[in-house]
């Protein structure tokens, strides 16, 4: 039996976690003075709407230890291989907790994978291996297909404002930006675990028009391409996006994911984004 574990950074609607018997682990936010549990105590709409009030930056924290020690236990005692799929350690200590709460079972087979992702291509990964588990697929070939698509994975994003990357500690090689004169609306990229600067544009429309040039440029009109948008409070945007890529490529329909408040706290509302995986011989984007 495999089981596989992720956290809520992957994005993942009720549906699909119902659907493949997912087990997913809240982030932790803080908004004055309150905390929550990611999807459990608030939702997206319910964040979005405090953000408006807050006079303070919301924080964010790992689940501690303990909620994963909490999950493993209850397969102490069966013949199970459990899968942790989680965000780049670089932006969560969720890989870090997972670990740590492992040592505490040495008993059970445990693999703790740090996709160095986040978002709609974490919950791509967290999907296609649970369709993988559920079709036979042995846990060995599973870490390798994962760990094989990991540097196929590009993200690429835009945010209304760098503030909440930069007051978050997230913004990475971004930082070059900051204090500009110049209104600059740049598209973003989430590489090896940080957010760096792709492409530089002078308006939120030309930026967006560019999301969707690189897009149709670089994921492949083939059947392992697995595109995916995600947006932070931008829903008809991101379903444009999402339409007109498809449109261009003649693909099936791009799923779209609305970001939790975990991310929204480091990359603000407005965040609209989309992701995809190259072929295995195309690394050069």
């Amino acid at each position: 039996m495999i089981q596989i574990i992720t956290d809520t950074t992957a994005v993942l609607s009720k549906e699909q976690i119902e659907k493949h018997n997912l087990i997913v682990i809240p982030q932790i936010i803080h908004i004055d003075d309150e905390t929550y549990l990611e999807g459990v105590d608030i939702d997206t709409p319910q964040f979005l709407a405090k953000l408006k009030t807050t006079k303070t930056l919301p924080k964010t924290a790992a689940p501690p230890p303990e909620l994963f020690a909490k999950e493993f236990a209850r397969f102490a005692h069966q013949d199970v291989t459990i899968l942790c799929i989680h965000p780049s350690a670089e932006v969560s200590g969720t890989v870090r907790s997972a670990t740590l709460a492992a040592q505490d079972f040495p008993h059970l087979d445990i693999r703790i994978i740090d996709t160095r992702l986040i978002a709609s291509p974490l919950a791509t990964l967290v999907t296609l291996a649970a369709q993988w588990a559920e079709s036979g697929v042995e846990a060995d070939e599973i870490v390798s297909r994962i760990y094989g698509l990991i540097p196929r994975c590009r993200i690429y994003f835009m945010v209304d404002t760098l503030e909440y990357l930069a007051k978050g500690g997230r913004i990475g090689g971004a930082s070059a930006l900051l204090g500009s004169v110049l209104q600059i609306k740049p598209i973003l990229t989430f590489k090896e675990g940080r957010v760096e600067v792709f492409e530089k544009e002078r308006t939120h429309r030309r930026a967006f028009e560019r999301l969707i040039e690189i897009a149709v440029e670089g994921i492949e009109r083939n059947r392992e391409c697995y595109p995916t948008v995600m947006h932070a409070g931008a829903e008809d945007q991101a379903r444009e996006l999402a339409k007109r890529v498809s449109t261009q490529l003649l693909i099936p329909e791009i799923p779209i994911y609305t970001m939790p408040p975990a991310i929204i706290t480091h990359g603000g509302p407005g965040i609209l984004g989309i992701a995809f995986f190259t072929q295995a011989s195309n690394t050069s984007l």
